[in-house]
This record gives structure tokens, sequence and C-alpha cells, in this order.
């Protein structure tokens, strides 16, 4: 089943402002909020739905994205990461995030009022990785090897004595009202609920080393260059059992050195003889397909543009894909040998091939316009 739009998820407009944006994710996010509907399946699903939309739209970095390649510049399946990777956040991770958003209409959830424990996550690491063109059109995987905090083996953590683990601390207050109570986080462990018990040499304070770590990554059809892939949990791993960061992957595009792209275009030299040039002849020239052989007609002229329809790259915003176009150029010989002077001197005596336009020669300028048409 296919993704429905962000912007219908949420019932607004593509100009809606930070604050619509902001109100209409409250507004569909209480409607389905599982303690309204205990048990409903269909609810929880459109809750989670609602959240994965905010999460994007509420993000400038990704709202753009989003807005100039749709679903498949995000997250999940066949997507380019950010988001919640096709729903790849559970309830509790949409309440840490969230949470505040709905003041105090629910408790119990992790939606009340006061502080709460908080939730541990290790933090995120951004990589970059190469891909030629063929990598990018075709999809591919990569196995690379990514330097991470991970926790020490024999690190053990507590509970904090100061709050019982519960994250929170609880203060009285007398008031002329009478007395009055509020949480805070505690200042102890502050509001992890743990607090680090054995920690082996060369560890941090917190218990963690840096490691090596191979991490593999399935690069999806389409990349392109500045696409950033989301790998959940590898990034860094979270103090005291925590959960570990994401690995940002941040997709660079090789240079190919007979290949050029432009878009979805791509663009490549091809030169051929006089005596190929004046008779025809077929060529065998590299795409991101494979090798395929092309017809060049006889009396093909220098800077003829041949168009290789759909062998370029396949669009990120739509179902096809661009073309491959080939410039001829005739290649003129640099260094004649004697034999071949006398042939071009007898063919100049002769009155034989001189430069003789017909008027129908394409200009540089009709060249142009024929690749946009």
């Amino acid at each position: 089943m296919s993704k429905r739009d962000y912007y219908e998820v949420l019932g607004i407009s593509k100009g809606a402002s930070a604050d619509e944006i902001k109100k209409a994710y409250r507004k569909m996010a209480l409607k389905y909020h599982p303690d309204k509907n205990p048990g409903d399946k269909d609810a929880e699903e459109k809750f989670k739905e609602a959240a994965e939309a905010y999460e994007v739209l509420s993000d400038d970095n990704k709202k753009a994205r989003y807005d100039q390649y749709g679903h498949a510049g995000m997250g999940g399946a066949g997507g380019f990461g950010g988001g919640f990777g096709g729903g790849g956040m559970n309830m509790e991770d949409i309440f840490s995030q969230f949470g505040d958003i709905f003041g105090g209409h629910f408790g119990g959830g992790g939606f009340g009022g006061g502080a709460q424990r908080q939730q541990l996550k290790g933090s995120n690491l951004r990589v970059r990785i190469k891909l030629n063109l063929e990598e990018m059109v075709n999809g591919t995987q990569k196995t690379i090897k990514v330097k991470k905090m991970k926790l020490a083996p024999g690190a053990t953590s507590k509970t904090c004595s100061t709050c019982n683990g519960s994250g929170v601390q609880v203060k009285v207050m007398n008031t002329m009202f009478g007395q009055m109570q509020t949480q805070t986080h505690c200042g102890t462990c502050q509001g992890i609920g743990k607090v680090a018990d054995k920690i082996p040499a060369g560890a941090n304070s917190q218990g963690l080393i840096k490691d090596d770590e191979e991490v593999t990554i399935n690069i999806p059809a389409g990349a392109r260059e500045g696409i950033q892939l989301n790998v959940r949990g590898k990034g860094n791993d979270a103090p005291f059992g925590g959960t570990p960061g994401d690995l940002l992957v941040v997709v660079e595009e090789e240079t190919d050195s007979a290949i050029k792209r432009e878009g979805d275009n791509l663009h490549q030299e091809l030169y051929i003889s006089f005596a190929e040039a004046a008779l025809g002849t077929q060529k065998e020239i590299p795409t991101v397909g494979g090798k395929v052989k092309i017809k060049v007609d006889a009396g093909t002229q220098s800077g003829k543009i041949l168009r290789l329809s759909g062998k370029g790259l396949p669009s990120i915003d739509s179902y096809g894909k661009g073309d491959m176009f080939v410039h001829v150029n005739v290649w003129t010989p640099q260094n004649l040998s004697a034999e071949q002077r006398e042939f071009f001197e007898s063919q100049l005596k002769r009155g034989e091939m001189i430069a003789e336009p017909s008027g129908k020669e394409k200009t540089f300028f009709d060249k142009v316009r024929d690749l946009f048409n």
C-alpha cells in the first residue's frame, strides 16, 4: 500500500505555515490518541501516520526535501533517509519526541504536564559515501567501517538511588492555598534513572569506548548527489543500555571520465575518423546499463548529436528516465604519413573532398534547441 501525501494526512495545503502544521498535527493526534481509542489498531496507525507527517513537515530541511522529491526523498522502503523510515518509530518514540505539544490533555503514556524519565539515545553519526553512475542508477550495497562509541565490555549501571529509577524528583511547597507538588528531572542522573556502576579501563564516565564496526548500507536505485540515507541504530551507543543513535549517510557522486550527467540526462563524446564519417560505421559506447552499439550514418558531420532515449538516469520524482546524448566529433589527423598526404593533396587538386554546405546543416543553436524538444 502506497503512502499518503503528508499534507493530505494532516489536512493542510502545501503552503501551510509552521503554526498551521503544528495545529493540524495536534488535532489529528488528539483525535486518534491511544488513550481515546483503546485497542483500536486503525486509530493507532493513523496516530503514527500523523506523527510521521509532522516529523517531516515541522523540520525545514526535511520539508524542503519532501516538497522536491516526495516520499522518494524520505526514509523507509524505497526512500532516502529522514522521516520515520516507514513506521520505524514506536509509540514511545512519538510520545518522547512530541509529547509537549499536547500539554496536559493526556497522562500515562508520556504526555503528562510534569517531568518524566528521559529516553536515553546515543548521538547520530554522519559519513559520506561515493557512488559511480551505475551504482546510482541501479542501486547497490556497500559495507563500510565506522568508528563509533560502543558500550565497553563489562560496563554496568545501577538504579539511581536519588530517584529510585524514576528519573524525577518530587518537590512539595507550602503555599497560601495549601501544598503544591511539582516534578523535576533528577539532578543526580539527569532524568535517566540510572547511573554508572562499573567502568572498565579505557572507557569514559558513561562506560563507552571508541571502536570500529562494519555497517552494510543498502543504496536504493535512483540515489542522487546530496541525498541522505538514514541507517537506524548504527550510530553511537547510548550509555546504560539506551537506544543507539542513527548513521546518516550522505551520497557523493564520483566523476566519470567518459559520461557527464546533466540532471537525468547523460552526455558523452564520440570521436570518429574522416573515413568513418564519410562511409558510415557502427560504434560500441558505454552506458550506465552496459555497452550498446549505435549506428553512425554515412555523411555524418562533426557536431551531430545522437539521442538514445531512456538511456539516462531514472527520474527521482516520476516514472520516466532521462536520455543519453552522444556528441559526434570527426577527428582530424594531425600527423599524416607521406602516402596519406599524397592522397589528400590529389583529392584537393581534383576538386574532391571540399566543404560544400547544403544549407540544411543545423547550427549550434539548432542543436541546443533540439535537446529540449
